[in-house]
């Protein structure tokens, strides 16, 4: 029986039993460059802390339910958008996790605002931490049904667990009595405990009147307006530059004589 066989049960036993995949190449390693026995230690346990890394970063990032793996060096700067560049340099910095700060990302249809709030939230992930990701409505339609079924408890805390909770597309439309009181605590229970990334469509200044109460309206977002990171982005839709009958008239353009 050969030695590689002989480890095999007893890295089971310690939950190592991953090592097995790549151990015959580091052990012929080992061999060709007379590695000494601490030095071939170092690099067997290098390769399962680098797996168990990639399990768990796969763990998050599939938790975190986003509509896609969105990173920051795939932005398309050159899709006619402005924002303040050194702003968002900042934030994707992390630093705002920390202090429990927020993000709030601002502008019209298509212009990135989503594909932003989901890199970021892949950056955190990458960093160790926890994020969901959800549309708002989506968080609404959740609380609303945890009512009917008696899960309320359970739904409602579930938002509060994550380092960094996305919330894509706020104040699409007005909040009623009861989305408004559900927004207000979901920001008042978060808030100086953990952080938000919240998208719209909509200005900052527009969304007290979203609110059924104007009292938790103010509560509400003087907590999350004066401990956030403001991004206003401009520009045309990302989405229209790339439809098909907008890639015709860019073609015919360049063809025409």
């Amino acid at each position: 029986m050969s030695t590689t066989t002989e480890l095999k049960p007893l890295l089971k036993r310690l939950k190592l039993g991953a090592m097995m995949n790549t151990l015959p190449e580091r052990l012929a390693l080992a061999r060709r460059d007379q590695l000494d026995y601490a030095a071939f230690l170092q690099i067997l346990l290098a390769d399962e802390v680098g797996r168990r890394d990639t399990m768990s970063l796969e763990l998050r990032l599939q938790r975190a339910g986003f509509d896609e793996i969105c990173r920051l060096e795939d932005f398309d700067w050159d899709a006619g958008i402005t924002l303040d560049r050194r702003l968002l340099d900042v934030v994707f910095s992390l630093d705002f996790l920390s202090r429990h700060e927020h993000v709030l990302l601002v502008g019209p249809v298509g212009v990135g605002k989503s594909f932003l709030a989901q890199a970021l939230g892949y950056a955190v992930a990458r960093a160790g931490h926890t994020v969901r990701f959800t549309r708002a409505d989506a968080y609404f339609r959740t609380l609303a049904q945890a009512r009917v079924d008696h899960s309320f408890e359970r739904a409602f805390r579930s938002f509060l667990q994550p380092d960094l909770l996305i919330l894509d597309d706020f104040g699409l439309q007005r909040l009623n009595s009861q989305q408004s009181t559900d927004f207000y605590q979901l920001i008042i229970s978060r808030h100086r405990q953990s952080s938000f990334v919240v998208t719209s469509n909509r200005a900052i200044e527009e969304w007290q009147g979203l609110f059924d109460d104007d009292i938790l309206a103010n509560s509400a977002l003087d907590r999350l307006a004066n401990a956030s990171y403001q991004i206003v982005i401009e520009g045309t839709s990302y989405r229209q530059r790339q439809s098909p009958h907008r890639r015709k008239e860019v073609l015919d353009a360049m063809t025409r004589p």
